[in-house]
């Protein structure tokens, strides 16, 4: 059972940082049970909203560090949005990195 006295200290910049959590995960889960592609504009508009989410959260509790890999998340995931809105969702990328 939770704590009634810890609800009184949950904030909204908690809420909405743990909600960004959430849809890393879920972003992920998606990706490695294959019901998603890393080459979708979904896959890039959940990282960019999971992003926006933690960096709000970071507002109460500030962080560099943290603050730094959400926005590069955002500006990354901002550019591959742009790219396949402008190739059209259903184009592959010309190339592919094989390990």
């Amino acid at each position: 059972m939770i704590d009634p006295s810890f609800l009184a200290t949950v904030s909204l910049f908690d809420v909405v940082g743990v909600t960004g959590f959430c849809l890393y995960v879920m972003n992920y889960t998606l990706l490695t049970l294959h019901r998603l592609t890393s080459h979708s504009i979904a896959y890039f508009v959940i990282n960019w909203l999971a992003a926006a989410c933690v960096l709000f959260g970071l507002m109460a509790a500030f962080n560099l560090a943290a603050a730094l890999i959400q926005l590069f998340w955002i500006v990354i995931s901002t550019v591959a949005i742009v790219l396949r809105l402008r190739r059209g969702s259903a184009s592959r990328p010309r190339r592919q990195f094989r390990f």
